[in-house]
């Protein structure tokens, strides 16, 4: 664990560890350290999709509370704003 970091959260992946495990671009996010691992698992098990289901599942749920984070701050400037949505 890296120094100055809780429990709770998680140490990030340098851009270096990144680069070595050739991660798109894209994809380096605050949940790529948990993408390298599951990569990693993909290419030892032929991509068999029942083999990685724990790294899958915690690099989901890490992307799916990034994305309800990403939301309440969308919606947090709207609401600064005095917008309304458009949709």
């Amino acid at each position: 664990m890296a120094l100055g970091s809780s429990p709770e959260t998680p140490r990030l992946a340098t851009r270096e560890e990144m680069s070595a495990a050739k991660v798109p671009l894209a994809y380096r996010d605050s949940c790529a350290h948990l993408l390298i691992p599951l990569n990693r698992c993909r290419t030892d098990t032929y991509f068999l999709p029942w083999k990685c289901e724990d790294e899958r599942h915690s690099y989901e749920k890490c992307q799916y509370v990034e994305f309800k984070k990403r939301v309440a701050k969308m919606n947090e400037l709207r609401d600064s704003k005095g917008g309304e949505r458009s949709n």
